[in-house]
């Protein structure tokens, strides 16, 4: 008996779900037992002797799996993650005790690069600003001024499969694509001209800045007080990729004194008591470090020159799709004998 328990699954997925189970061959029934959750699994989860037993586990990022959760699926031999990200698993742990992780890779290229012109296109026309004004009933069109992208230099940092996405939507934007990549695209800059340049470089001279790398230890706060100190007083800056990138305190002071533009953010700092509000009572996560970030974010939601949604970049109907799709593919060849869209290094 194969035993698989998604946890994080939502209201739109569960039909769903169960279909891609049955679809592609996992035989929910004498072979193979799924079981949906929609709660998170954290080290809080209420595990039975019998969900104990499983040899897959699939879960979103709202989920923490670490080595605490980890130990109490001895049969444990796949993580099948329902997103790209995976810095919520212990995968140190999942290394040393034979443990197979592998994510979603490829489902949201398109849907998270459209977003994040979504979010370029609010702050420098000011959106939702104006809607907010007006909706108040103190609509000032003199203080709406925005200006166009057609012409602009965009850098993009990190090329990979969703920055490749924003390259093509800012050449259709009659833009100059800048970026910066430690592993650069030639088919890039043979289609869409796009112009390879060191990091600092590109901050000084673009006027949209749109983060699309994945988090690592070397990028944690890629941009920093000093970065920020190299744009231009009329920049916007974007993040649809992880809130750790951007030092928040450092932006938050840069935005609330008007050093530039703007920002579009889908993805903060400690995100996780604005995106999920029972968090707060979770009071072992709640560190002094947290507190304080958490506080931050709060200020940067009321700048009037920032816009921030709450990690929907990735939501679309086409993505949820794929997402499902993916991951029953990842789980099926698990069985088979392959394994596809590893995230451990072996």
């Amino acid at each position: 008996m194969r035993r698989i328990l998604f946890f994080d699954v939502r209201d739109n997925e569960e039909e769903a779900l169960r279909a891609c189970c049955r679809a592609n061959g996992t035989k929910c029934g004498n072979e193979c037992k799924c079981q949906l959750f929609a709660e998170r699994l954290d080290d809080k989860t209420v595990l039975t002797d019998e969900m104990k037993q499983a040899n897959v586990l699939s879960c979103f990022t709202f989920s923490r799996v670490g080595a605490d959760v980890l130990k109490k699926f001895p049969d444990l031999k796949l993580i099948a993650l329902r997103s790209v990200g995976f810095n919520h698993v212990d995968i140190d742990y999942c290394k040393s005790n034979n443990i197979e992780v592998v994510n979603s890779i490829g489902y949201g290229n398109v849907t998270v690069a459209e977003f994040a012109f979504g979010l370029i296109l609010d702050v420098i026309r000011k959106v939702t600003h104006s809607y907010m004004n007006l909706r108040d009933e103190h609509p000032n069109k003199d203080s709406y001024m925005g200006f166009e992208l057609k012409g602009k230099n965009i850098g993009i940092i990190g090329t990979g499969a969703i920055g490749g996405e924003a390259v093509r939507i800012a050449h259709g934007f009659g833009m100059n694509v800048l970026a910066y990549d430690i592993f650069p695209k030639e088919e890039l800059v043979q289609k869409y001209g796009v112009k390879y340049i060191p990091l600092d470089e590109l901050l000084k001279n673009s006027d949209i800045i749109s983060l699309h790398t994945p988090l690592t230890e070397d990028n944690f706060h890629l941009i920093n007080e000093e970065k920020i100190k190299l744009m231009k007083s009329t920049a916007v800056l974007v993040n649809t990729a992880r809130g750790e990138l951007i030092d928040t305190k450092a932006l938050y002071a840069a935005l609330s004194e008007n050093k530039i533009f703007g920002a579009g953010l889908d993805v903060l700092e400690a995100e996780n008591i604005l995106t999920q509000p029972d968090s707060v009572l979770d009071f072992d996560y709640l560190t002094n470090d947290y507190i304080r970030q958490t506080l931050v974010n709060e200020r940067l939601l009321k700048l009037p020159n920032a816009v921030v949604t709450p990690h929907i970049a990735y939501n679309s109907k086409e993505a949820h799709e794929r997402i499902l799709d993916i991951t029953m593919k990842n789980i099926n060849s698990f069985f088979e004998g392959k394994i596809l869209n590893s995230v451990i290094k072996h």
